[in-house]
């Protein structure tokens, strides 16, 4: 029962599922979509290519630090007589573990090997958000539930009480329906599906309250 783990970290993400026109909003925790999306770039997929494989991998996510969401606005000409204001919402500060599950380890191996050499660059929900690395934690032999609750992400800050969501049904969990399941990325036929998520609450004994933008951005050497 193997579980892929990411830590999706930066200083700016954007995890968009109901954008619109002017209004580019984000999720406050990455997307099933965005993270097939960044797998799907290092493994070097072309936006036509199948993402079936991919969009069949269970998918949660965990909030360790959850950031704060932010607005950008941009000013655009649309003609010379004509400009409109768009509105973009960021994570600033955000780090997250990320969970892809699936029965068939060589393909996670795979995965895991691409997300270390990608073929294209890989970026957070939007190509102006840059991952920090390390992106991969590795496999753990636990199911994704089980491997989202017991990884531990050392030094970094964590909440007393973590948000969780994850594509399985557990006791104690409120269920609800996320249309971020990427079913195509070709730009002609683009399309995303609902899957069914459990939210839920872990907490934390040993969490730390004083806040520190950078923690946990460190090298080996405690060097940024």
């Amino acid at each position: 029962m193997p579980t892929l783990l990411l830590r999706l970290a930066g200083p700016l993400q954007s995890w968009g599922v109901e954008s619109k026109f002017e209004n580019r909003r984000t999720e406050k925790l990455p997307t099933k979509s965005g993270v097939t999306g960044l797998v799907a770039s290092a493994l070097g997929r072309q936006r036509n290519e199948s993402i079936e494989d991919l969009s069949e991998l269970q998918f949660g996510v965990r909030a360790d630090q959850p950031g704060k969401v932010i607005c950008d606005f941009h000013t655009a000409k649309k003609d010379e007589k004509t400009s409109y204001i768009s509105y973009r919402y960021y994570i600033s500060d955000g780090i997250f573990v990320a969970g892809l599950y699936g029965e068939d380890r060589a393909f996670l191996e795979k995965i895991d090997n691409a997300l270390k050499h990608p073929a294209y660059p890989l970026f957070l929900g939007r190509r102006s958000c840059p991952v920090t690395l390390p992106l991969t934690l590795g496999i753990i032999d636990l199911p994704l539930l089980d491997a989202l609750k017991d990884h531990e992400l050392k030094p970094e800050i964590k909440n007393p009480q973590s948000p969780l969501i994850v594509e399985i049904e557990e006791e104690g969990s409120s269920m609800r329906m996320v249309k971020d399941k990427a079913l195509s990325f070709d730009p002609k036929y683009r399309k995303f599906g609902y899957r069914k998520c459990g939210e839920l609450v872990v907490g934390n004994e040993n969490a730390e309250t004083e806040h520190d933008p950078l923690r946990g951005w460190e090298d080996e050497n405690g060097i940024v």
